[in-house]
């Protein structure tokens, strides 16, 4: 089982005031014995936003709830994906249901679940993560112990690692004259600020051609292109900054018959172009953070 640094431990406490202050929760303690509990397996709860795209769900999603299985087999790691539109979607496509948060934990319930541990795979504590501890409130007296793992880049190491792992996975294309283009979704929320740490990450490891824009938020695509070109870079190598490579990468990324697409926009800026359409969760070392955060999770237990 994997083993993690101290400066990684989260704990999460659903009291009013632990959420208020950190935004984060895990569920407190019920009345019930030791033994009904053993007789039940305990459950990891791999939260998702989702993605249409199947064989990217596959490749993605799915390799970081393999991880965690092979990682932790004594548990029932189960789905869970926060998009309804994405759920519906799916269920219209294949027939296939995936469960929302909500369902999958009125099931752990009813299976008589007493020992949980929720992983989401969302980069921050944004919106959607937001949301999941909302919801926790609801539950909080259904287990005797249950903890709420931590975001991808939830601390300066975790950010680190991420840094290098991207790295890693994109050095085939160094060569000097190439900026790497990683692109985010972007939010409203306060957590929008973790490109710009990104960004600062990059630069604080000498990966000074690795640059951050978004869809819907800052960096813009403009911004990164404008960036590109004042380093004097010729050739641009995009990749999707999220953990699947789904409607985004493909259209906001790689369209390039989309005139406002990143291809587009940094071709226009006199760049050569290639697109990676690959999520993060492609990458073995991204998916090994997940799995410690499942265990920073569990030492909270």
């Amino acid at each position: 089982m994997m083993q993690t640094s101290s400066s990684r431990r989260q704990f999460f406490s659903l009291s009013a005031a632990a959420v208020a202050s950190v935004g984060l929760a895990a569920c407190s303690v019920a009345g019930t014995s030791e033994q009904a509990a053993s007789q039940v397996k305990p459950v990891i709860l791999v939260t998702s936003f989702g993605t249409s795209f199947g064989n990217s769900r596959h490749i993605t999603i799915g390799a970081i709830e393999s991880d965690i299985r092979e990682a932790y087999p004594d548990w029932d790691v189960r789905r869970a994906f926060t998009s309804q539109i994405i759920i519906d979607h799916i269920e219209k496509d294949t027939g296939r249901h995936i469960d929302n948060f909500e369902e999958a934990m009125d099931k752990i319930v009813a299976d008589g679940v007493k020992k949980l541990v929720i992983q989401p795979t969302h980069l921050m504590d944004g919106f959607e993560y937001t949301d999941i501890v909302n919801s926790l409130e609801n539950y909080k007296d259904k287990f005797d112990a249950c903890a709420l793992g931590a975001p991808l880049l939830a601390s300066e190491e975790d950010q680190v690692a991420v840094a290098e792992a991207v790295k890693g996975a994109m050095e085939r294309y160094e060569d000097g004259e190439t900026a790497i283009c990683l692109m985010g979704h972007g939010t409203e929320a306060e957590s929008n600020s973790i490109y710009a740490t990104m960004q600062k990450v990059f630069y604080k490891l000498g990966y000074n051609n690795y640059l951050m824009a978004t869809v819907e938020a800052e960096p813009t695509f403009e911004d990164v292109a404008k960036a590109a070109s004042a380093a004097g870079y010729k050739k641009a190598v995009l990749r999707p900054f999220m953990v699947v490579a789904g409607d985004h990468a493909n259209n906001d990324m790689a369209d390039t018959e989309d005139p406002e697409s990143l291809a587009s926009v940094m071709a226009a800026a006199g760049l050569e172009v290639t697109s990676v359409v690959e999520g993060l969760g492609q990458i073995e070392a991204i998916d090994e953070i997940y799995v410690s955060h499942v265990q920073d999770a569990m030492n909270t237990l």
